[in-house]
This record gives C-alpha cells, sequence and structure tokens, in this order.
C-alpha cells in the first residue's frame, strides 16, 4: 500500500486524536479538522487522498460536507464514519464510498481505508474503475 495523505473530519476530540494516532502508526500523513467547514477549506488547501467524515457535527453535518465536496472534487474517495448505523441507510450516505461506525478499535476503519486507497492507486486515482 502507498502511504497516503488523509483528512478525518470529527468533532470529537478523542476521537480524533485515536484515528490521527492509528493512521500515523501506519505511516500517512494525517490533517485533522474539528467541523464540516474547517474540513472544506483543508480539502481545498490540502489535496489529501482521501477524506473521513463523521456524520453529526454541529453546524454543517458530514452528509452536506460531502455534498459539496463531490462538486469540487468527485475522484477523492470519502468515508463516513457515524455512531449511528441509522445513516447507512439514508439516500445521501449512498454516495460514499464506505461507511464505518464509530469505535475505540480503529481496526475496521483502517481495513476499509487501505482498501480504497489500494484501488484507487492500483486504477490510476479513480475508484469508480474498479
Amino acid at each position: 500500500m502507498v502511504m497516503s495523505k488523509i483528512l478525518v473530519v470529527e468533532h470529537e476530540k478523542s476521537l480524533q486524536v485515536l484515528y490521527q494516532k492509528a493512521l500515523e502508526l501506519e505511516g500517512h500523513v494525517v490533517i485533522t479538522a474539528g467541523d464540516a467547514a474547517a474540513g472544506l477549506r483543508a480539502l481545498d488547501s490540502e489535496s489529501p487522498d482521501l477524506a473521513v467524515l463523521d456524520v453529526r457535527m454541529l453546524g454543517m453535518d458530514g452528509l452536506d460536507a460531502m455534498g459539496r465536496k463531490l462538486d469540487r472534487d468527485p475522484r477523492i474517495p470519502i468515508v463516513l464514519n457515524s455512531g449511528y448505523s441509522s445513516y447507512k441507510f439514508t439516500f445521501l450516505s449512498w454516495a460514499a464510498d464506505a461507511y464505518v461506525i464509530k469505535s475505540s478499535d480503529t481496526g475496521q476503519l483502517r481495513a476499509k481505508i487501505r482498501e480504497l486507497l489500494d484501488r484507487k492507486h492500483e486504477s490510476g486515482g479513480r475508484l469508480d474503475a474498479a
């Protein structure tokens, strides 16, 4: 797997730090944001290879942020991350490349990120080519 730049948008500081440390241990460069507006600014300024978006945040939620991101650059894979499995079945969440339930065990999140990044790199940067 090629190490990548990952944006983590998470309003819970403890989870933000946990995800950052876990992904950095795998060799990734991690940019964090505590809300959707800051996450969208980071998408523009940092050009990450993948973004992990919390679904429920104050102000703009992760689903709205994902919609705005897709308008800007549909090539960046999105992992929606939520403590609520019900959002997985929301029509708007179907545009995400993956949906992971929040957990202090980062194994599922890391595995999904590896899978998406591997597919992106194998297909020359386009997930829909897989």
